[in-house]
């Protein structure tokens, strides 16, 4: 259930960017490379040395829509992971992180429910 919830997670990104219209990074990769190209000179004045033109090139590249999609995932399920984990812990009873991954998701869904008012 958790490794299928990461094809999920890049699948609801997807369709993020297409509500959107807009591809994630490109509002902010042009900012990024600048002010890490500003950097980049801050620390060549700094030190006294030059970067080599590939050091600079990795150094300035600003993230794009891949790097954007790998961070929002490794974000996500790391803090799934931690929240099933916290769920095996706080109850004793719960025999594997697969129950305790079912007891993180029902929680959820009454939250929701109780939040629009279905549940009592």
């Amino acid at each position: 259930m958790y490794l299928n919830a990461g094809g999920v997670t890049v699948s609801y990104f997807e369709w993020l960017k297409n509500l959107s219209h807009v591809r994630f990074g490109r509002m902010e990769k042009r900012y990024e490379e600048m002010a890490f190209a500003r950097v980049a000179t801050s620390l060549e004045s700094a030190t006294g040395k030059t970067l080599s033109e590939q050091e600079r090139v990795l150094l300035v590249r600003g993230a794009d829509e891949e790097d954007l999609v790998n961070s929002g995932l490794d974000e996500t399920m790391t803090n799934a992971y931690q929240e099933i984990r916290e769920v095996e812990n706080r109850f004793p009873n719960v025999p594997d992180l697969r129950c305790a991954a079912f007891i993180a998701a029902i929680d959820k869904v009454a939250q929701s429910y109780m939040s629009l008012g279905i549940f009592p």
